[in-house]
């Protein structure tokens, strides 16, 4: 099995998302990029942590490659938006990949260099592209927070 992390945004839609997606055998939600050792949910929607809110991806490169994963990434939020989803704001929402080894780093700049290429957002990608670190597992509430409620995605309230 490989790790894959990304951060976008607040992490339970994604996490759904990734977890229902074939060759996806397991996803955990919590905490990378910051400085604090241990941070809890509390800490780090004050953004004194440093870390994003992510999710973790255990899945088998027989069923599905890195670089499809990295491709839904940018399909289920808006990477142009520097610490914001949504309402969401704040630097625990930033757009990150966080890359275990230097071929998904490369995988993860050719990606963005083909959105970027292609025009395929209004506006540049500011996701950044940084080395994976200590991941911190949130709490037990927020593991699949939405199927633990029935639900298939995260209801956003209209934009004004």
């Amino acid at each position: 099995m490989s790790i894959a992390t990304f951060g976008a945004g607040c992490f339970w839609g994604v996490e759904q998302t990734f977890r229902t997606t074939p060759g996806v055998k397991d996803t955990a939600v919590g905490y990378m990029g910051g400085h604090a050792e241990n941070p809890t949910y509390k800490e780090v929607c004050t953004g004194s942590t440093g870390h994003a809110e992510v999710v973790r991806v255990e899945f088998d490169e027989a069923a599905i490659t890195y670089e499809r994963l990295v491709v839904l990434f940018f399909e289920l939020h808006d990477p142009t938006t520097l610490n914001r989803q949504g309402p969401d704001v704040g630097t625990q929402y930033r757009s990150a990949i966080f890359y275990e080894d230097v071929e998904q780093k490369a995988v993860a700049e050719s990606v963005i260099e083909r959105l970027e290429d292609a025009q395929r957002f209004s506006k540049p990608i500011v996701t950044e592209v940084v080395s994976a670190g200590q991941f911190n597992r949130a709490e037990e509430y927020h593991q699949q927070y939405l199927a633990k409620r029935g639900q298939t995605s995260c209801s956003m309230p209209p934009s004004d």
